[in-house]
């Protein structure tokens, strides 16, 4: 009976990896094969012609270099500074004592709760009177501000489950707050950072609306922008922005990839602590 039960839970594991890779396989297909293959009869299966092409046309005449570049150098950047700054005001609102401790933490999670849209013509007038709308700056801003509310969360509720005696006995052995918290708590918090690095990171990645609102210039698109400038008026390469959406979906796979055993080992320190 057990052996069943065994081999049924597998297939349904197995139909559910299907269910799960059946869209990239469709994509890295549909990247390669020309409109009248997608649009014929050869709609899932593989190609006929192998156009490869479509990915040396995206890179190249396409721009979508450009644009990968700066989608890495926004996410990149994103990523980093929110990371600091959560990491170190989850530590100062978690682990210290002060009389506005619970006013900060609730004006920070006040950012959950501001959509995106209520925020973006007050963002789009300040910015355009402030001179930075249309360059790095101007888009960075509000990518920052709207990722340190959910990083900032996770971190703080990971510090708590964290046993102050640690901390108490760095101090009786002579360190510092600045030391203790890089040497000790620091490398104690990497899942969660991580778990909150990703988050960050696709919700930067695949950002469309203030990316498209924000920017003017084709010099600082990001590759969702770039992407949706492929379509034509009156036709459209649909092999060119699939080999486009296969390069904008690695970088993706290849994050998640490298932090997966750090997101794993998150979770089950949270479910320990709970």
């Amino acid at each position: 009976m057990k052996k069943v039960k065994k081999r049924i839970l597998f297939i349904i594991l197995i139909l559910i990896a299907i269910a799960q890779l059946f869209p990239l396989y469709w994509l890295i297909t549909f990247s390669l094969k020309s409109n009248i293959e997608i649009f014929g009869e050869n709609v899932l299966g593989l190609p006929k012609d192998w156009r490869w092409i479509n990915y040396t046309t995206a890179l190249s005449d396409g721009g979508v270099l450009r644009y990968f570049l700066n989608s890495v150098f926004y996410s990149g950047t994103t990523v980093a500074v929110t990371g600091i700054i959560t990491a170190m005001a989850g530590y100062a609102i978690a682990r210290m004592k002060w009389k506005l401790n619970n006013l900060v933490f609730g004006f920070f999670a006040l950012g959950i709760m501001i959509p995106t849209q209520a925020a973006l013509l007050p963002l789009f007038q300040v910015l355009d009177k402030l001179g930075l709308k249309g360059g790095y700056i101007g888009l960075l801003i509000p990518y920052i501000s709207f990722a340190i509310p959910m990083s900032l969360m996770i971190l703080v509720s990971f510090y708590k489950g964290i046993p102050k005696e640690m901390e108490e006995a760095s101090y009786i052995d002579g360190c510092g707050v600045l030391r203790c918290f890089g040497t000790i708590i620091l490398p104690i918090i990497k899942p969660a950072l991580a778990t909150a690095s990703i988050f960050t990171f696709l919700g930067t990645w695949n950002e469309l609306m203030f990316a498209n609102t924000l920017v003017d210039s084709s010099d600082f698109r990001t590759l969702p922008v770039g992407i949706m400038s492929f379509s034509g008026q009156y036709s459209t390469d649909w092999g060119l922005i699939g080999a486009a959406m296969v390069i904008a979906t690695l970088p993706t796979i290849i994050v998640y990839f490298f932090l997966s055993n750090q997101v794993q080992e998150s979770l089950v320190m949270g479910a320990v602590k709970g």
